[in-house]
């Protein structure tokens, strides 16, 4: 019963962890995106990344998720986009179009920062699932630190999904 409160815990203390250290890149979690066009869960995390580049966090953005079946472009491109669109210079953003979940995009993102000899990230993604990004990160051997999104869509620390974060947890602490 430890491993299960362990991770319900560490899911909660996550959730509201803002850490604004300058790091190498600030590196986006994908969320759904319609035909180009950012869900409000990504629309949020993106605003709060821009925020942060605001905020000397790092000058540099990563988005991350791949394609849905029907889809005309990816996660990380329709991230990218409206980025610029929102006033970042396009050679600050990488896209990175790859995985179909947070692991095989964050393990993505530490191949494309090894080889660029950066180790240090912020992870923006919603509250709950900051725990999981944070373990996952590390896994892969970056330096991370997690800034999550503070209100609007994606928010909401449910029931539903703290048992799903809590759960993803636990994953990853028994493949570590």
């Amino acid at each position: 019963m430890a491993v299960p409160a362990g991770a319900v815990t560490d899911v909660i203390r996550w959730s509201g962890v803002d850490d604004r250290t300058p790091t190498d890149a600030i590196v986006v979690l994908g969320a759904a995106q319609y035909q180009g066009v950012p869900s409000p869960v990504l629309a949020n995390r993106l605003a709060h990344a821009h925020s942060l580049v605001e905020a000397g966090v790092s000058n540099r953005v990563i988005t991350v998720g791949g394609f849905q079946p029907g889809d005309i472009t990816s996660e990380a491109q329709t991230g990218k986009e409206e980025l610029v669109a929102d006033g970042m210079r396009r050679r600050q953003v990488i896209a990175l179009p790859y995985g179909e979940n947070t692991a095989q995009s964050l393990e993505a993102v530490a191949t494309v920062m090894k080889s660029e000899g950066m180790s240090s990230v912020t992870i923006v993604t919603d509250p709950a699932h900051s725990a999981r990004a944070h373990a996952l990160a590390e896994h892969f051997g970056l330096d991370a630190h997690v800034s999550a999104t503070e209100d609007g869509p994606g928010t909401a620390l449910t029931s539903e999904y703290l048992i799903r974060e809590s759960a993803g947890l636990i994953t990853v602490w028994l493949d570590s």
